[in-house]
């Protein structure tokens, strides 16, 4: 309790662990709440579990709610799993995919990951899980980065369209992006502009974090 009142005032670093995959990975009491974060951002909780919750909030927590299956790639403390459970209490399925193990122990110990019922963690690479997996899901969570970097596959052509391949009808994608240059912008914004089906709509939500764009498409039939 004395840690998280002193972590209003400064951050209190309680775990940091190497790992081959994140290289850091650090648990820190921060402003009262216990945060995951990479060497350089900020992985669960904190402010992308707020930009998460928007991106679902836009989607409609009426919606969610009524939803089966929900597909999260890149799972890290699992804050997105928390709001969909303790906040809009989500009753469905939750497949979470995660290819850092050592992220996953954290998540377990100290955000207790492993006692949601509902969810079924996954190791492996998003891409490999996208090729293999056969469900059909209402909501694709699409939230992965190594530290900063978001692999190149997430915007390849390929990986989108097995992405939609996968909705179910009315099913929704929630992307989350990270946007550190005049580079990255254009980047998201051919990603936008080049997504051109009649079977799918694609907005961007106005940001509330600087360098954080949240992309959502909805299959219409």
């Amino acid at each position: 309790m004395l840690k998280k009142i002193i972590s209003y005032f400064v951050p209190i670093k309680i775990h940091t662990v190497k790992s081959a995959l994140s290289k850091s990975i650090e648990v820190t009491w921060t402003n009262g709440e216990l945060v995951l974060d990479s060497e350089n951002t900020n992985y669960s909780y904190g402010s992308l579990q707020r930009i998460l919750r928007l991106g679902l909030k836009t989607i409609g927590f009426d919606k969610i709610i009524k939803m089966e299956h929900v597909l999260i790639l890149g799972v890290a403390g699992g804050s997105v799993v928390k709001t969909l459970v303790d906040e809009i209490k989500f009753g469905g399925r939750i497949t979470g995919v995660e290819i850092d193990p050592e992220i996953i122990k954290l998540a377990n110990h100290y955000f207790k990951l492993d006692e949601i019922e509902q969810l079924e963690i996954v190791i492996d690479d998003a891409f490999e899980f996208v090729l293999k997996t056969k469900e059909k899901y209402d909501l694709i969570i699409i939230d992965v980065f190594q530290d900063t970097t978001m692999p190149s596959f997430l915007y390849e052509s390929y990986f989108v369209n097995n992405i939609c391949s996968l909705l179910k009808s009315k099913g929704y994608v929630l992307f989350n992006t990270m946007l550190l240059n005049e580079q990255q912008n254009l980047r998201n914004k051919k990603y936008i502009s080049d997504f051109c089906t009649t079977n799918y709509k694609i907005k961007s939500i106005p940001r509330i974090e600087v360098h954080n764009e949240l992309i959502v498409i909805e299959k219409i039939v």
